[in-house]
């Protein structure tokens, strides 16, 4: 995520415990007149691997672009760990991590280069100890000192990762990170996901269209058609309330059918 945070103490909001991590307050937005998001209510509790389920042109990216203070919504209200993402913005980027479905790289920069300059631009401290420890957390070490431009498309994703942990977040937003990769760079990718959130207690939202990898990964899932969320709810509860069908992808298909 290109933006620099400032220096000044962090601030803790005044929240309950058990209040949502990520929390979606009538969220509306346009473009040039054409309400892209409708009113959208969502309320995801820490801890959470949450998969975000909609049709191209649903408007998963426009979400996670306001989520992640990248864009301003035309109406309504959200919030990251209690913190508004208009109004308290640097808190809200100090909190998360962003691994965007087409990072930019500087490709004649080594691995370690590029994430020399994000860090800093997350205002990290003990830069070198946080990238090798981002590193070993991955199973990424060795390749510090070799330029992106010689990177397969799994490994860019993987110091893309890298990048979205370096300051050790509380969430992190995927935006289709299974894109391009093999099937093995898909199952190494579902790992790490799965390592972030019981290891390193992060709660994930993941856009996605591998339906496949939500019931591999996800503990909850909701489901965007046109801008509206027509569905929410734990991704066990969805197995148990759809018994007659033998995929998720049915089950999808059947939500978008019902609207």
């Amino acid at each position: 995520m290109h933006m620099k945070l400032p220096s000044h103490a962090v601030v803790e909001p005044n929240i309950k415990k058990d209040a949502p991590v990520i929390e979606l307050d009538g969220l509306t937005h346009s473009y040039g007149g054409e309400t892209v998001l409708h009113d959208l209510n969502l309320a995801i509790p820490r801890g959470e691997i949450f998969g975000f389920l909609g049709h191209n042109g649903a408007g998963k990216t426009t979400t996670i672009s306001i989520l992640t203070t990248l864009l301003r919504q035309t109406a309504g209200a959200a919030r990251i760990a209690g913190f508004d993402t208009v109004s308290e913005a640097d808190e809200v980027r100090r909190r998360i991590g962003y691994l965007p479905e087409n990072i930019t790289f500087y490709n004649d920069l080594t691995a370690y280069e590029n994430l020399a300059y994000f860090a800093r631009l997350s205002g990290v401290k003990n830069v070198d100890e946080r990238i090798d420890e981002a590193l070993g957390f991955l199973d990424f070490r060795g390749i510090e000192h070799r330029k992106l431009k010689t990177f397969s498309k799994g490994m860019r994703q993987r110091i893309g990762l890298a990048q979205a942990i370096l300051h050790e977040p509380e969430v992190v937003f995927l935006d289709e990170p299974t894109t391009g990769l093999d099937p093995v760079g898909i199952k190494n990718l579902r790992d790490v996901i799965l390592r972030l959130n019981q290891e390193k207690g992060m709660t994930i939202f993941m856009n996605t269209h591998l339906l496949s990898e939500v019931s591999k990964t996800c503990t909850s899932i909701g489901v965007l058609n046109r801008g509206r969320l027509i569905y929410n709810e734990s991704l066990e509860k969805t197995l148990a309330d759809f018994p007659d069908e033998v995929s998720l992808e049915a089950i999808y298909v059947q939500m978008e059918e019902l609207v």
